[in-house]
């Protein structure tokens, strides 16, 4: 579709066109996937962060925060439980911290490597300069996320301090794809100032950047960030542009993500149904999670935790899909069922 076209389907969709659009991209994720949902261990490892984006609880000039790193055993101690749980997958995310340098992270990734040969690693951990990002993934680091945000400038500029750019989220991208990750972006749905034809302009860049994974989540708010007045996105829009994105990409993975179970008892379980197939229990100790703190009121203890997995298994399955415990790699449009 054209981005007018996007335009269009996002500000005049209603519930009969939302249903036809669940209907749709449900079919498609399981003509790639079936009815199998891939789970990732989430290990927090650090909530410093040297940017100040004005959405983010975790920024740097949100003095509230209880600061915390995890070292290399913590780090260790998270994979081990988690391989002994049945996760196949570790995703490191965390702020833009300067302590962990590169040497550093390629230590813990080389470490986890060694220990977990069998394992997908995935970095969250913002921008950097290619040469990092290829440190990374000869270290053995496989998989990167890096949500765009928003694919508007004017709108990127709304939400982020001006040493921040568009431009360079993207040349971190692009810099990934080339280095070989199979690399995630994504946006907020609802955050301030967005349009319909901002999401379809989200739309347009996810069409050309092609990533092997594609996350959304609601806009939350934070009431220590300069949008604490700003009113959270919704159920019912996020729901629908993961639709559009499966329809989009129907190869890819997408997150049924925690914010969409933080606005929503049964977020996750209805974002499975409009078409994602991964969910990501966290494996942080207990003692930091609640501390990793990007908005009120985040999900922190219970059946979001990797401890719980046959809580998760079961409402999984609640709606009709399976808990595997695989890797779970990107499909090739080779690989369709």
């Amino acid at each position: 579709m054209s981005e007018e076209e996007y335009t269009y389907l996002i500000s005049s969709r209603d519930k009969t066109a939302a249903e036809y659009l669940f209907s749709l991209s449900s079919k498609r994720r399981e003509e790639y996937y079936g009815k199998d949902v891939y789970i990732r261990g989430l290990i927090e490892f650090t909530n410093y962060c040297k940017n100040d984006c004005y959405y983010c609880g975790i920024r740097r000039s949100n003095k509230n925060v209880q600061r915390y790193r995890l070292d290399l055993d913590d780090i260790l101690n998270c994979c081990e439980e988690g391989y002994s749980l049945g996760f196949r997958t570790f995703v490191l995310q965390g702020g833009e911290d300067p302590y962990f340098t590169d040497e550093r992270m390629c230590g813990i990734i080389s470490e986890i490597r060694k220990r977990y040969n069998d394992c997908a690693i995935t970095l969250s951990i913002g921008e950097k300069r290619r040469e990092s990002y290829q440190a990374y993934f000869d270290a053995g680091a496989n998989r990167y996320l890096l949500r765009h945000e928003t694919a508007d400038h004017t709108h990127y500029s709304k939400l982020h301090p001006q040493e921040l750019s568009l431009d360079n989220r993207k040349r971190c991208l692009y810099d990934l794809k080339e280095i070989g990750y199979q690399v995630g972006t994504g946006f907020m749905v609802g955050s301030p100032f967005q349009t319909a034809e901002n999401l379809a302009k989200d739309m347009m860049f996810i069409k050309e950047l092609q990533p092997s994974m594609a996350g959304i989540g609601p806009f939350i708010t934070h009431k220590d960030t300069p949008f604490s007045d700003k009113p959270s996105g919704t159920l019912e829009l996020t729901l629908f542009m993961l639709g559009l994105i499966r329809l989009t990409l129907p190869y890819a993975l997408i997150p049924s993500t925690t914010a969409l179970g933080t606005i929503a008892p049964n977020g996750r379980e209805l974002g499975l149904k409009a078409g994602a197939n991964v969910i990501m229990p966290n494996l942080s100790p207990v003692s930091v999670r609640k501390k990793y703190m990007l908005y009120d009121n985040k999900i922190c203890t219970g059946e979001e935790s990797a401890q719980c997995i046959q809580c998760l298994k079961n409402r999984v399955s609640s709606v009709g899909y399976e808990i595997v415990c695989s890797r779970g790699d990107v499909k090739k449009i080779s690989d369709k069922r």
